[in-house]
């Protein structure tokens, strides 16, 4: 699983330590150097780690501040790089900091804090993939059985699309098996959003720890796949520029 990462800085050494450490555990690294520039970027794209030099970049804890603030990354692990002079660790934590880098930062330690992260990282990604997947849902209400079609499913919940209106104030229970396998899976869900034209987003509740573990081991394997797609076709768009 490829993960991605955002460092925000402009110490030469913190970069020259910390990229090759992100990159041999395969977190790839987009490097910024102004604070502004980083706050757009969060706020249009989604990244597993966000690492800030808080302290000797202008504006880098304004940064860190507000990350939680933002849709994409609120839920990012977020990793604070200090000088051990102005931003205290218990500052750093209170503003929803995961984990703290003293500078200087040595090769050794840095190893040890992203493996360390490495298990929050990989969750996270796995509860915020959506596999676009198309495959028959049963909806019981009761003793009512509708059908559905989903169009997307991650560890949270799942996207349909609906053969008839869902009743107001329904709590469904879903049957379905995941493609390719035999995992059938009976789950209680809420709704989290619907539209007039027969989307809904239903939202897991309750799933017993078996059947969420087989979900999780199926959207890991769907997204190791994804990873590997992307690879292959970077190796072949990089041939055909040779």
């Amino acid at each position: 699983m490829t993960l991605e990462s955002l460092l925000l800085s402009q110490d030469a050494e913190v970069v020259r330590v910390l990229r090759p450490t992100l990159e041999k555990l395969s977190i790839e690294v987009e490097i910024c150097q102004d604070a502004k520039k980083a706050s757009e970027i969060l706020i249009s794209e989604k990244f597993d780690a966000v690492i800030v030099d808080c302290d000797d970049l202008k504006g880098g804890l304004a940064v860190l501040e507000c990350l939680r603030a933002t849709p994409s990354n609120r839920n990012s692990v977020a990793f604070a790089v200090l000088n051990g002079r102005k931003t205290t660790m218990q500052d750093a934590f209170g503003m929803g900091v995961n984990f703290v880098l003293q500078k200087p930062i040595s090769s050794l330690n840095a190893a040890r804090c992203f493996h360390a992260a490495l298990s929050f990282m990989e969750r996270e990604r796995r509860r915020y993939f959506r596999q676009p997947v198309k495959m028959l849902v049963k909806i019981m209400l009761g003793d009512k059985e509708i059908k559905g079609t989903s169009t997307n499913v991650s560890e949270g919940g799942m996207a349909l699309t609906l053969h008839q209106a869902l009743p107001k104030g329904a709590m469904p229970r879903l049957q379905f098996t995941l493609p390719e396998t035999k995992l059938a899976l009976d789950v209680e869900t809420d709704v989290a959003w619907a539209d007039i034209k027969g989307h809904v987003g239903l939202r897991f509740k309750n799933v017993p720890k078996s059947s969420q573990e087989l979900l999780e081991k199926w959207l890991s394997q769907q997204m190791e796949q994804l990873a590997g797609a992307k690879k292959k076709d970077a190796g072949a768009d990089s041939e055909t520029i040779q």
